[in-house]
């Protein structure tokens, strides 16, 4: 996403000198926060609602909160004109219509039936062709990583609940978005919506040209959601903001410099910083996104739902990741995939594999980039205020997590090389 230059207004100075030392023009942490954000009072269904952090109508919230027009505006892409709300992100187009109608078919069925998906609107070719194929280049790594939590945990529903703890109320998840906001001191920056409505944890998207963070109130556990924050604050937002102020933020930009693709790098990032400071930090979801989509590929709906059944018992969940793995299509009956969630397993190990010579705060620092571009680009970067996600002002205690997070998912160094020589 490109935000606008009043994205990153009121910045502190503060140095970050760890970075400063190595890169010359001094790195900004993030700056004083306001005042805390209040639980609000008699919420609608927040996914309804145009912006969630907002002051109550008549009355002003305690607690200092921007009002939602004076939020960060996020500038227009070319080719974008016009009026209205853009569809919001990906993840929410490509969710069928009919998708509860579907569900209670299927269900009734007892689950020998193939969904026939409809669409609000029709899914681009370009989009369905990009994502058609999917890979099988890690599909024995993701198994590995599956088969260790089993072993470990004996169902992932004991895994979910053993290391995601209850889910929250909404209370208990406006409290700890607050507490991370102002960790990154970005309070009053991000509109937050609460919604039952997505198809992925949470997803940081463009509404009304402001940034917008939709959390899925089903993934909302109490170990689980500051690494959810971590991934969509933490990574895909600091990075957005940091992006604006490079030479390389637009399209004609990234050509300049002869980029490579943001991804897997962003996702893979981002997936890490979601399990970075667990306990048992297992890919599990990463990883079984992976396989599940290679699976549809190659199985119907109804073949692929009985397939997960050796890894995953529980119906409802097994169905969310068949509606993932299927998404885009019309008659699920047929092989087929939208393979963009292999992204995350995919640049996770790559960027596991380099981890020794990545300079993480400053691929952070430099916005939409690659680590693979990470020091042909620092001469050009302009790092005077970058922002640095918190965690990551340690840098011993960050590199020893992706270490530990190496040895509890079964991978080794050796295989890494193996899978990815340079």
């Amino acid at each position: 996403m490109v935000l606008d230059p009043a994205a990153t207004a009121g910045l502190g100075d503060s140095a970050a000198p760890t970075l400063a030392a190595r890169h010359g023009p001094p790195l900004c942490s993030c700056p004083t926060p306001t005042p805390a954000l209040r639980c609000p009072r008699g919420a609608r269904r927040l996914s309804e609602t145009g912006a969630v952090m907002r002051r109550s109508e008549g009355a002003g919230m305690r607690g200092g909160l921007r009002a939602a027009a004076s939020l960060p505006h996020i500038a227009r892409g070319r080719g974008e004109e016009g009026g209205g709300r853009r569809s919001p992100c990906l993840l929410v187009a490509l969710r069928p219509c009919n998708v509860e109608a579907e569900r209670e078919r299927f269900f009734r069925a007892s689950f020998a039936y193939d969904p026939q998906f409809e669409y609000a609107e029709p899914v681009p070719a370009a989009v369905l062709d990009k994502y058609a194929v999917a890979s099988d280049r890690f599909v024995a790594q993701a198994i590995r990583i599956i088969r260790a939590v089993l072993e470990k945990y004996g169902t992932y529903e004991s895994f979910e609940v053993a290391t995601g703890g209850r889910l929250l109320s909404k209370c208990q998840i406006w409290s700890v978005i607050r507490k991370y906001m102002q960790k990154e001191g970005c309070v009053g920056e991000v509109v937050v919506q609460l919604t039952d409505d997505l198809l992925s944890q949470a997803v940081m998207m463009v509404e009304d040209s402001r940034p917008t963070l939709a959390i899925n109130l089903a993934g909302a556990r109490q170990h689980w959601l500051e690494g959810m924050l971590r991934h969509e604050i933490g990574t895909h937002y600091i990075r957005g903001v940091n992006n604006t102020r490079q030479p390389w933020h637009s399209s004609e930009g990234r050509k300049q410099y002869s980029l490579k693709p943001a991804n897997p790098t962003e996702e893979g990032l981002a997936s890490l910083h979601s399990v970075l400071f667990r306990k048992q930090p297992f890919l599990w979801r990463a990883a079984l996104l992976y396989y599940t989509i290679e699976r549809a590929s190659r199985l119907s709906f109804s073949a692929l739902f009985q397939d997960l059944e050796q890894y995953v018992q529980d119906a409802g969940i097994r169905w969310e990741y068949c509606v993932r793995a299927k998404r885009g299509q019309t008659d699920t009956s047929q092989p087929g995939c939208f393979s963009k969630d292999q992204v995350y397993l995919d640049g996770i190990l790559r960027i596991l594999r380099h981890r020794q010579t990545i300079d993480f705060p400053l691929l952070a620092a430099l916005g939409k980039v690659s680590y693979e571009d990470v020091n042909r680009l620092k001469k050009f970067g302009v790092l005077e205020k970058a922002r640095i996600p918190h965690f990551m002002q340690d840098l011993e205690r960050y590199m020893k997590q992706l270490d530990h997070i190496v040895t509890t998912n079964c991978l080794n160094e050796e295989e890494l090389e193996q899978l990815l020589p340079d």
